[in-house]
């Protein structure tokens, strides 16, 4: 294998940017056609498998909708979504580790008052309790911060994916109390495959890889003042933690509910970066 294997022609490419009116962009395009003309190099990659890869990725944005994007699925499975969420968020160890946005955000709910429940319609899950507090990273409360929560049935899909659903079914806002504090009620999460019909389940397979995250919850807090966390907690125990299909488990995210009354009960503080 020659890596210098026709530079003239990756020189040529870089240098037709030359006159991109944003610097930003001529520069990640740069080290994009790079590191793509290299890695053509490295694996002498021939035309039909070229030709492949053009028909995977017009399957993957063929098959994107309102209601599911492929491509931040394909994102999230090869590991980008957590490194892009790693370079832009290093808030240090006095903050709530970050993770992967995900695709089933439908936007912002109706606020809901604390302790409400976060289903709309009964499930078989367990009855679980979530409360915590919102603080900033030295430990000092933060009231009026917006908490977005948003989690799959015990079927293991989310209500955008299932329309026997009722739209916002174990979705809500809320808004931490004067002392930091929030509580809702919903099920115990589960376990469960990211969508796999598709080209990125194909690729999943052809690759040897199962499609399944761990039980979670997706949260998103917002203040005046400070940076937006979004994040997950994981539930301790669960048969995926290790090989999260989109490598977004942290161990500070883990966490280890408790019996409580009728159910189970989840504590969990999150502390927020200034902005």
């Amino acid at each position: 294998m020659n890596a210098t294997l026709f530079p003239e022609l990756t020189t040529s490419v870089i240098d037709a940017m030359k006159d991109a009116a944003n610097p930003r962009l001529r520069e990640i395009m740069t080290v994009l056609v790079r590191h793509l003309h290299d890695v053509i190099r490295e694996t002498r990659l021939t035309e039909g498998e070229w030709a492949a890869a053009i028909e995977f990725l017009t399957a993957t944005g063929g098959i994107c909708s309102s209601t599911r994007q492929e491509f931040i699925l394909l994102s999230d499975t090869l590991g980008v979504s957590m490194l892009v969420d790693a370079v832009n968020h290093d808030g240090g160890e006095a903050v709530t580790p970050s993770t992967v946005f995900g695709p089933f955000y439908s936007g912002e709910q109706d606020e809901l008052p604390a302790g409400a429940s976060i289903l709309k319609r009964p499930e078989a899950g367990e009855p679980t309790l979530v409360s915590g507090l919102i603080l900033d990273d030295s430990g000092t409360p933060i009231e009026g911060a917006l908490i977005e929560v948003w989690q799959t049935a015990p079927c293991g899909l989310y209500d955008v994916q299932d329309h026997e659903q009722p739209d916002g079914h174990l979705r809500g806002s809320f808004r931490s109390a004067a002392d930091g504090s929030y509580s809702f009620e919903t099920v115990l999460p589960v376990s469960y495959p990211i969508p796999d019909d598709g080209p990125v389940g194909k690729m999943l397979r052809a690759l040897g890889r199962h499609p399944n995250r761990p039980a979670h919850i997706h949260f998103m807090i917002s203040a005046p003042g400070y940076r937006r966390l979004v994040t997950h907690i994981f539930v301790a125990g669960d048969d995926y933690l290790a090989s999260d299909a989109v490598f977004g488990v942290k161990p500070d995210l883990i966490v280890h509910p408790t019996a409580h009354e009728d159910g189970m009960a989840i504590a969990y503080d999150f502390r927020l970066a200034g902005a």
